[in-house]
């Protein structure tokens, strides 16, 4: 039998609890059981993660649906310390963001051996074993680096260049965006030849460290760097007062690509100083808990649920972007 909900109170310092109101009652008909889905968030370091958070939460609600949630503050031991909490807690559904892809086995193992289903959000894991996790629902990394690598090369052709050399400001090194970011990319400009990569460094999605990637990188390679692709807005908002500190325009002097979509970026972007934005949205929620309930009934899901992307650039006009409410 569950425990009751006075005794999470002594949890409240590590994570807290949102119940559904009133309201959005055809959508918690979906939910007469009352489920309760424990979600282990990353952190709050960025726009794009915030935005995430908070769209699981309004969604939760609509959908009738008690959520816990504890923020790991980017540390993969605090993910693991909150999943083996809602094992104890005897939640219905566990739901996390994974900071890395490696090391989830033993405590995965222990929400299925309690016959916890788990669902990925946002990023994958790396496992030999079976069934640890029932689905992914998150963005298609790899297609998004292959949409970064084709703006490229259209740009490429537009400006007429004959060589192009590029820096790389990557994601949380050997996190699934990171690896998967990377490898899109890649293989979308492996086969034109004026494509350089000078280097790619580690940026840890982090808006302070993607200052840092720039210096290094202004300090490196000078005038030299042609197109900055960054794996997320936070560094690329970070770079961009470096570049400008060293004398050059972005989005004239370096072409700059990103990755999220973001308000800021976007608002960049209708500055010139951004060419490229390729989306990456945070609004999972709708899907999660639709996925959560169906799980609790019992019936299948499918194990990738991919949203649809866009990318957005010096292409179109970029007075016709919507608000993009993160």
């Amino acid at each position: 039998m569950r425990k009751t909900l006075a005794f999470a109170m002594g949890f409240l310092s590590a994570f807290f609890i949102t119940f559904p109101m009133t309201g959005c009652q055809k959508k918690q008909e979906n939910n007469d059981e009352g489920l309760l889905l424990g979600f282990s968030q990353i952190g709050s370091e960025s726009a794009w993660r915030i935005g995430n958070t908070k769209d699981i939460e309004e969604q939760s609600v609509n959908y009738g649906v008690n959520l816990m949630i504890e923020n790991a503050n980017q540390k993969q031991e605090n993910q693991i310390a909150a999943i083996r909490r809602f094992i104890a807690y005897k939640v219905d559904v566990i739901a996390f963001s994974p900071i890395v892809e490696d090391g989830w086995d033993n405590v995965l193992t222990e929400a299925k051996d309690a016959g916890i289903p788990v669902i990925l959000v946002d990023r994958d894991i790396s496992t030999d074993k079976e069934d640890l996790t029932t689905c992914l629902i998150g963005a298609d990394f790899y297609n998004e680096g292959v949409m970064a690598g084709e703006y490229l090369i259209r740009k490429a052709d537009s400006l007429g260049l004959d060589h192009v050399n590029i820096v790389e400001i990557t994601g949380t090194e050997n996190s699934t965006p990171m690896r998967q970011r990377q490898a899109g990319f890649a293989d979308a400009i492996a086969n034109d030849e004026r494509m350089t990569v000078l280097e790619s460094i580690d940026g840890d999605f982090l808006k302070s460290r993607g200052a840092e990637c720039m210096r290094y990188l202004l300090d490196t390679y000078k005038d030299e760097i042609d197109v900055i692709y960054s794996h997320n807005d936070e560094m690329t908002l970070g770079a961009l007062p470096e570049i400008e500190s060293a004398g050059l325009v972005p989005g004239k002097d370096i072409i700059i690509i990103s990755i999220d979509g973001g308000q800021e970026a976007i608002d960049v972007l209708k500055e010139g100083k951004i060419n490229c934005v390729v989306e990456c949205t945070p609004k999972l929620g709708r899907e999660l808990m639709e996925t959560a309930i169906k799980l609790k009934a019992g019936e299948e899901v499918d194990s990738v649920i991919h949203p649809i992307e866009q990318v957005f650039s010096d292409e179109m006009n970029p007075e016709d972007i919507a608000p993009r409410g993160y």
